[in-house]
């Protein structure tokens, strides 16, 4: 009895071992390596951001990522964020987007704790200018970009207190 137990569960065991190396490698071409959409960590050239330049990859980055804060900095409706009542805290929005071959916008998501700050979000990245595109391997590609939006909701003052308390009794 406990041999052919021993047997049974020899057999299965091994069954699961020989299924795992039977792997299937696919090889890639690099024409459709060159395809996908390149990080922008790790990207040859850069996407340029309108009014950069630069003699490297490093001051193009670097100028790129300070004119999208700015951009955001300017668009960001800190009105309609106000107007949520959120509680007073640091707000962190995660937005992830693809600088296109033609140098577009698209394919833009954020995630945040509240929906409508994600839509906020997305609407301002989606206005970003056209840029142009990056470039891999001597040619045009879609370049993945990630960025943090950070606010601070400020506890009401006083005065926005009493604003607020004037406002409800009319």
């Amino acid at each position: 009895m406990f041999k052919n137990l021993y047997l049974v569960c020899l057999i299965f065991c091994s069954t699961f071992v020989i299924a795992q190396v039977e792997e299937t490698v696919t090889d890639v071409s690099e024409s459709e390596m060159g395809k996908t959409d390149v990080p922008f960590a790790t990207i040859e050239n850069v996407p340029v951001y309108p009014g950069c330049k630069g003699n490297g990859n490093v001051e193009l980055k670097s100028c790129m990522s300070s004119k999208i804060s700015e951009f955001i900095n300017i668009h960001f409706d800190m009105k309609k964020i106000a107007s949520l009542d959120l509680p007073p805290k640091i707000y962190r929005t995660a937005v992830q987007f693809k600088i296109d071959k033609n140098g577009d916008v698209v394919d833009v998501r954020a995630r945040a704790e509240n929906e409508e700050i994600e839509k906020e979000a997305v609407r301002v990245v989606s206005n970003l200018p056209q840029m142009k595109p990056g470039m891999q391997k001597g040619e045009a590609v879609g370049v993945l970009y990630s960025l943090p939006i950070i606010f601070k909701v400020e506890p009401p003052t006083e005065t926005n207190k009493k604003k607020k308390k004037r406002k409800t009794k009319n």
